[in-house]
């Protein structure tokens, strides 16, 4: 899904727009979070001997216990989640989606297999291959962000383009969510790894689209930008073969435009490059430049944070879904103590961010490049030894 090999991109040739951290360093934030996205990682996470989590009456709830234990995490690191869900796909999207349906069918096929002849992580390797996200999964995590007094709001089409909207018109800090191409949709700051288990110990990615752009020479075009998350971009066109993401941002900054590169392609004799039939790349470029989004202040992006309905989680979670009735109580009193109160501000919240001068941006790509060339030298004399210490003979 998403951008792939995007963070590559912008990892060795933009490292200061990535910064980590801990969870805490996001208190008193708020933040749009893709709840589809969500939802399918926990489906795919929150299990027990290589199953997801079932009722009594064998109903999953992997999907209510990550959504209701991570947004409880983020509540109490001082973070008000707002929840974006999918709406329907744009009309591009409909062979991607007929792919993965095709692929979710085989890897129900295998999985059956593999329970009657083979092993114990070959039968959980494809039961999470089979995990499908329904709308009534949707509904009871909508059931339950209400119960909850946590707000979300529906999207038009896709969850992490309306989550960029909302980012910059500044109504959240930033758009959450594990898709790299949120960025594409120009959220000024993309954070991921938020829903992540605590246990992991992943780090928060605070990943800043305006440093991004800036090393990767883009920050004043934005026809350049999306052509080179155009050719990146596999959710809705078919990747041109041979082009990964250094080909990509070489080509582009190169030929400075989609039209340029496709016409490149076609004109060259050599055949280098080989773009697939239909390649509606015009298409996938407006979807990215004009998004199906509803405007931040539209009246269903107005949302707010209530106190938990403690008796309605009671019923829906121990009582319909078998939660523990203990944790769950817990879990209410956090969230009154916490969506309740008053936040305290952040000290940034008073002071304006000051522009980077040009001197400032020209020492900070210098730097950058200086960073790059170390790595690639430092690769360089690491494969280097290592060829040299397979020649030389091994002692009798």
């Amino acid at each position: 899904m998403g951008i792939k090999q995007l963070y590559q991109v912008i990892a060795e040739n933009a490292p200061d727009a990535i910064k980590t951290g801990d969870i805490k360093q996001q208190f008193g934030r708020k933040v749009a979070i893709d709840a589809s996205m969500s939802i399918y990682s926990f489906m795919i996470a929150v299990r027990s001997e290589g199953q997801q989590l079932m009722s009594d009456t064998g109903e999953t709830t992997s999907h209510l216990m990550g959504m209701f234990y991570r947004t409880l995490r983020m509540v109490d690191n001082g973070i008000k989640p707002l929840y974006v869900f999918d709406g329907a796909p744009p009309k591009l999207k409909s062979g991607e989606l007929a792919k993965r349906s095709a692929r979710k069918s085989e890897a129900t096929e295998a999985h059956e297999e593999a329970k009657e002849t083979g092993t114990a992580e070959d039968v959980e390797k494809f039961s999470r291959r089979t995990v499908r996200v329904t709308r009534e999964h949707n509904a009871e995590c909508k059931k339950l962000m209400k119960l909850m007094g946590v707000p979300y709001i529906d999207a038009p089409t896709e969850a992490e383009a309306q989550c960029a909207a909302l980012a910059r018109a500044g109504k959240v800090y930033a758009a959450a969510s594990e898709d790299m191409d949120t960025l594409c949709f120009e959220t000024p700051i993309l954070l991921r790894h938020l829903t992540f288990a605590e246990q992991r110990k992943e780090p928060i990615q605070e990943i800043h689209l305006n440093r991004a752009l800036e090393g990767l020479g883009m920050d004043r075009n934005q026809v350049c930008t999306c052509s080179l998350f155009v050719i990146l971009w596999h959710d809705y066109l078919e990747p041109i073969p041979k082009v990964g993401p250094n080909t990509a941002l070489k080509l582009i900054r190169e030929h400075g435009s989609l039209e340029k590169v496709v016409e490149h392609m076609e004109s060259d004799p050599k055949k280098k490059f080989v773009i697939p039939e239909d390649w509606r790349y015009q298409d996938a470029r407006e979807l990215f430049i004009k998004p199906d989004v509803r405007d931040a202040d539209h009246p269903d992006c107005d949302f707010k944070w209530e106190a938990p309905d403690v008796e309605g989680l009671i019923d829906f979670l121990v009582k319909d879904k078998g939660f523990n009735e203990d944790r769950v109580r817990n879990g209410a009193a956090r969230l009154q103590k916490n969506l309740k109160s008053a936040q305290q501000s952040r000290l940034e919240g008073f002071f304006k961010p000051v522009a980077r001068t040009d001197e400032e941006k020209a020492s900070l790509k210098r730097k950058n490049e200086e960073k790059i060339q170390d790595q690639k030298k430092r690769k360089k004399d690491e494969a280097k030894a290592k060829k040299e210490a397979k020649a030389k003979p091994r002692a009798s």
